[in-house]
């Protein structure tokens, strides 16, 4: 089984307060997406949410979040995302660009920004951060708002290059490799070896030579750090992708 992207343009199509370039650039402010939240979906687009006020909890990736305002999240395409909870004061400004737009950003060391993001999809911000990626965004909201300007995208598309470049290195700020221990980190690269090779490869010693361990020695360490066996691991992936 494969999951299918979440179907972002279907849900777009019910709300009124939308502003969007086609389907490459969308701003939301605090949209009710209902029918995405009875189960896991894979994006294929990229989410960025600025939690203003309250908190969210989901699960990206079988991984648990709970992110607390003032925050900024930022989900990558090919994640698989399952929400929980948005508090009831929860108030957000939500940013989704396609592929397409993504790939087209210039953006230097975007690979490394990429890698930090997958590790760290939410990273807190001070009020004084906060009041400034809100003033981006609204800035974004203005230029996709200027409907007669042919060279809006563009517009748009370099002032997402500035808020990467005000706000990315926020990412790299988050607590690094050196401060993981050898457990965490070996669960968190076989968890993303699972992600990438999940279609093909189910057995122990694919992920075992990989990681250059034995099947023995990785099922160990990935029972005692994380509480879950590695083969149930990868059936859980599997459940997840089908559910998605």
């Amino acid at each position: 089984n494969v999951a299918l992207p979440f179907n972002w343009h279907a849900e777009l199509e019910n709300m009124t307060e939308v502003d969007s370039i086609d389907n490459d650039f969308v701003l939301l402010e605090n949209p009710i997406i209902t029918s995405a939240f009875d189960y896991p979906f894979k994006l294929d687009v990229a989410v960025g949410i600025i939690c203003m006020k309250g908190t969210m909890k989901g699960v990206i990736n079988m991984t648990p979040y709970t992110s607390q305002s003032p925050c900024l999240v930022i989900i990558l395409p090919g994640q698989i995302l399952q929400y929980e909870h948005f508090s009831d004061d929860f108030s957000g400004l939500f940013i989704v660009m396609s592929k397409r737009f993504t790939e087209r950003l210039n953006i230097q060391e975007k690979i490394p920004l990429l890698f930090s993001i997958h590790d760290n999809p939410s990273t807190q911000l001070t009020e004084n951060e906060l009041e400034a990626i809100v003033k981006y965004y609204y800035l974004l909201q203005s230029a996709v708002r200027i409907k007669d300007n042919p060279h809006r995208l563009e517009m748009v598309k370099h002032l997402t290059m500035a808020l990467f470049y005000g706000f990315g290195y926020q990412h790299h700020k988050s607590p690094d490799d050196d401060k993981k221990s050898k457990q965490d980190i070996l669960v968190g690269n076989f968890l993303d070896l699972i992600q990438a090779h999940y279609k093909e490869q189910r057995g122990m010693e694919f992920y075992a030579d990989k990681l250059c361990l034995t099947p023995k020695y990785l099922s160990k360490v990935i029972k005692e750090s994380s509480g879950k066996s590695a083969n149930d691991w990868i059936d859980d992936y599997v459940v997840l992708e089908a559910k998605a």
